[in-house]
């Protein structure tokens, strides 16, 4: 009874263990989650101006250039050769560098270029995400 619990200890002690190796070894690289975030952030400051019908032209063109500087992050970040995936980023980086051409400066037209580059992200993130 005594060997069968200390095996049972061991195994439970074990587990843990290497849950806890597994977490680590999953977040030694923030960067992934860093880029997702700082997408994240610039979006929810665009989508927050349209909400709010507060669109400054310069505060736009900021987060707008910070999209597409970002965006350019992410192949290599994630570091993967996935066709599929380099395509949607690249399809990302195309959508933002028109809206950033496109220098919007009403809540009209930002609604008008963010609409695809939000498009682009939703369809990677339900594929990849």
């Amino acid at each position: 009874m005594r060997t069968a619990l200390m095996i049972l200890l061991g195994l439970v002690i074990g587990i843990i263990g290497t849950v806890n190796v597994m977490n680590v070894l999953s977040e030694r690289n923030p960067m992934p989650k860093a880029v997702m975030h700082t997408l994240g952030h610039h979006m929810g400051a665009l989508k927050s101006a349209l909400e709010n019908k507060q669109c400054d032209a310069t505060k736009i063109q900021h987060h707008l250039a910070r999209l597409e500087s970002t965006a350019t992050d992410i192949t290599p970040v994630f570091g993967t050769e996935v066709a599929d995936f380099t395509d949607h980023a690249h399809q990302l980086q195309d959508h933002l560098q028109q809206a950033v051409q496109a220098a919007p400066t009403t809540c009209a037209a930002l609604a008008a270029v963010v609409k695809p580059v939000g498009e682009s992200c939703k369809s990677c993130h339900d594929k990849y995400r």
